[in-house]
């Protein structure tokens, strides 16, 4: 008896449907690797808070600076000059990070920054509330008191940060709020965002009591001026606009 092979239309059935499976496949891994990158990513960020309140009870209650005046020392490292990179190793809140003494990379943002164009190596992907918390208005090189922050839990220390270009992203260290303070500590006009929704359209976000939130955005930006396509990125702010919102410590919800 002569046996009955497969005709074209099932093998192109067949085949469809080894097409669809792998898809499947495929995505599901990708969401597992997600989910546990979000999740490094979130440890990461709880630790960084942690080193910053523990520098804050060794400073006289006062967080980690942003940066200071030479522009040499920043939050995440320190550099010899102003075009030299950044040594991680260096910075004030590396004695408070562990063995490996330097801000941990989110490895979701590993993936896909331009590594060898990255504005700033080592802040890991993440940016500091370099206005509020990393500064005092009108004095932006000193660090915020912890007694000054009367919500804690509503005001955002650090999240996940990047820069947009037209190349795609890069670290970018500062956290940036709705809208510039001037040294009169006004409300000056809007900022470029820096907060990268990268998780599944959300941010991983500290808190200045520790805590680590899963934000989505309240609104994403435009063009910016690197030419970088913000919302093409999913770089935006969170929370309300009012005040500078959760970047401000004197932030009252109305």
């Amino acid at each position: 008896m002569k046996e009955r092979g497969f005709t074209l239309i099932e093998l192109l059935v067949v085949i469809a449907i080894v097409g669809i499976l792998a898809a499947l496949i495929f995505s599901s891994l990708q969401s597992i690797r997600e989910g546990g990158n979000a999740v490094q990513c979130t440890n990461n960020l709880r630790e960084l808070a942690a080193a910053n309140l523990r520098y804050a009870s060794d400073h006289d209650g006062r967080f980690c600076p942003a940066q200071e005046p030479s522009n040499r020392i920043r939050w995440h490292g320190v550099r010899t000059s102003v075009t030299a990179p950044f040594d991680p190793t260096q910075g004030p809140l590396a004695p408070y990070l562990g063995s490996e003494a330097r801000v941990k990379l989110c490895p979701t943002f590993r993936d896909i920054v331009k590594g060898a164009d990255s504005f700033e190596n080592g802040s890991g992907g993440y940016g500091y509330n370099a206005v509020y918390v990393g500064g005092t208005p009108p004095n932006k090189w000193i660090g915020e008191i912890i007694a000054n922050v009367p919500v804690p839990a509503r005001t955002v220390m650090f999240a996940d940060c990047a820069l947009s270009r037209d190349n795609g992203v890069q670290e970018y260290p500062f956290a940036e709020p709705w809208q510039w303070v001037s040294p009169a500590g006004k409300l000056s006009g809007s900022l470029s965002p820096s907060v990268h929704f990268r998780h599944n359209g959300r941010a991983n976000v500290a808190w200045c009591d520790g805590h680590v939130t899963a934000e989505s955005p309240s609104k994403l930006g435009g063009i910016n001026f690197y030419g970088g396509d913000d919302a093409k990125q999913k770089i935006g702010w969170l929370g309300p606009e009012e005040e500078n919102g959760y970047w401000n410590p004197r932030y009252e919800p109305q």
